[in-house]
């Protein structure tokens, strides 16, 4: 009869168990849940380890199940003893395989920059000042004048069990990570600990990115720095990541690798032609034209082609330069200027006005009127909507005019 079954359950056997079927256990769960493969898991796969280093081992295996897990650690050195480090037991029970193939590696380090559509337009080199760990150069990572030694406090495991006892035959075993160590099973002797790194393995240390910012990248773009993040002994350092946050400018606005603009014109240039000088993005002046006769109506759109944006990896391809046109109307016209306006423009077209028709006047409308009528038709249209689902479920009909 054993006095408690927690480790048998970890691996999903009974206390009988041969020692075949508990490797067979141990190697199914073990590659399971192996950090490499599920990173969460890292509890789980020590307390795997725990389990099949204790019930693989004859004497322990006895002691385990004549007191539980407290008689482990109080039991004599030769059969109590603490843990290995779960990658010790891994490397011994596979050979070292999987974490030859797959290195455990670091997390990427993310960086936004701040750029100008110039910037995007011409291309530039921006300098990055960032803070990242990297190995201590003093003791060359290990922390101290010697070796990291076995966490007297976990043994060596990283966790901290504590048995509480909940009844009669009952026991709950309760796991936090090593305070001591901070579940890295290993700690360095005070009296040894680096004073560069005091005993962290790691500095922090100052550095200079030459971000190339190509011609024709966007916002949001990213540019990866292989390697360059932060270093941890026995670890592959993760990435830096530098995304492009492209900054809103004041005439230009990108759509691809087009650029569009707004541009104001006046009615008599509308109506007569006109030149203006536009100022690009690398400097250099175009000047718009519209012939004379040629009449630019209020929201036309024209285009230049091949003054938008460069193509990212093809800069000698560029985009349209699209304008958006607003004419300026006058406010009022001198009543004597009218005739000679009738003999120019084309003439009035014929309404016939019924004799019964009422004369009315024209005035300005207040601008918070208008934002009242906006208002109410757009919760009009949101009612007709609602009108609408009701109809397809509830069998409500609904009909709407055509708008002509």
């Amino acid at each position: 009869m054993v006095k408690e079954t927690a480790f048998y359950d970890v691996l999903g056997v009974s206390p009988t168990a041969s020692t075949d079927e508990l490797k067979k256990a141990y190697r199914k769960l073990a590659l399971k849940f192996h950090p490499d493969k599920n990173p969460n898991e890292g509890e789980k796969f020590k307390l795997i380890s725990q389990a099949y280093e204790t019930l693989s081992n004859p004497e322990k295996r006895k002691i385990y199940d004549q007191g539980g897990e407290q008689a482990l650690k109080e039991g004599p050195t030769g059969g109590g003893g603490g843990f290995s480090s779960p990658m010790d037991i891994f490397d011994m029970f596979f050979g070292g395989g999987l974490r030859r193939n797959k290195e455990r590696r670091g997390k990427d380090v993310v960086h936004q920059l701040t750029v100008t559509l110039e910037e995007l337009h011409n291309g530039t080199t921006r300098k990055l000042a960032l803070q990242k760990h990297v190995i201590c150069s003093k003791c060359e990572g290990v922390g101290g004048k010697k070796p990291p030694e076995k966490c007297p406090s976990c043994r060596g495991t990283g966790m901290q069990v504590r048995i509480q006892q909940l009844g009669p035959g009952m026991v709950s075993q309760v796991q936090s990570m090593c305070g001591e160590c901070r579940g890295q099973g290993e700690r360095i002797n005070p009296k040894d600990k680096c004073k560069t790194c005091e005993g962290k393995k790691v500095v922090r240390e100052r550095k200079i990115l030459e971000v190339n910012v190509d011609k024709g990248m966007e916002d949001g773009q990213k540019i990866m720095f292989s390697g360059e993040g932060d270093q941890e002994p026995g670890v592959e350092p993760g990435d830096i990541v530098v995304v492009l946050d492209e900054q809103e400018h004041q005439t230009f606005k990108r759509y691809g690798n087009d650029l569009s603009l707004s541009m104001r014109i006046s009615l008599v240039e509308s109506l007569c032609g006109f030149q203006k000088p536009i100022q690009t993005l690398d400097d250099r002046t175009l000047l718009i034209s519209a012939i004379p006769g040629e009449v630019i109506k209020h929201g036309d759109t024209k285009c230049v082609m091949g003054e938008g944006m460069p193509q990212y990896r093809n800069p000698f391809e560029k985009g349209r330069l699209v304008i958006h046109f607003q004419v300026d109307f006058p406010t009022k016209i001198p009543v004597d200027r009218i005739p000679q306006l009738e003999k120019i423009l084309p003439p009035r077209p014929e309404v016939i006005i019924p004799d019964e028709a009422e004369e009315c006047q024209l005035i300005e409308v207040e601008a918070s009127y208008e934002r009242n009528r906006r208002r109410r038709h757009q919760d009009h249209m949101m009612y007709d909507d609602d009108d609408d689902d009701e109809g397809m479920h509830g069998g409500r009909q609904h009909v709407q005019c055509q708008q002509s």
